[in-house]
């Protein structure tokens, strides 16, 4: 069976398998960076002293969680998905950015690239509107 859907004067077909592989790509990413901003509104001592290390004050913790659980939430919902992952690859640029400004090691600045990229990808693989933008499908 497959998923198919209208777009102006064709349809796009997604097999099956592309579109499970796509969601599980996506779930990865939306999981972890639920769990990253509820940590951030509980603020256990490790998320207080890891924030405040990486140079930024205890009282933006709880506005950084807020601000990554929203843009989490309209990652995961189909109709606003895609501006969802424009605003978390905003946040996620943020990370990157203050790990390279604290001179972090290439895990900590190249992490939340690869979540990013997760995030894209399985984006790309669940939503065949975005597919069709891209050229790569050859006839």
């Amino acid at each position: 069976m497959e998923y198919t859907m209208s777009q102006t004067q064709s349809q796009v077909h997604v097999p099956n398998a592309t579109l499970w592989i796509g969601r599980v790509m996506s779930a990865v990413p939306a999981l972890f960076l639920l769990v990253d901003g509820a940590m951030k509104l509980v603020k256990p001592a490790v998320v207080v002293e890891t924030t405040m290390q990486l140079g930024y004050p205890e009282s933006v913790i709880t506005g950084l969680g807020i601000v990554l659980l929203l843009c989490t939430a309209l990652y995961v919902v189909p109709q606003t998905a895609v501006l969802g992952a424009i605003l978390v690859t905003g946040y996620l640029g943020g990370a990157v950015a203050t790990h390279v400004r604290v001179g972090g090691d290439l895990f900590s600045v190249v992490f939340p690239v690869i979540v990013g990229a997760l995030l894209w990808g399985g984006l790309l693989l669940r939503n065949p509107r975005l597919r069709a933008l891209l050229p790569l499908q050859t006839d």
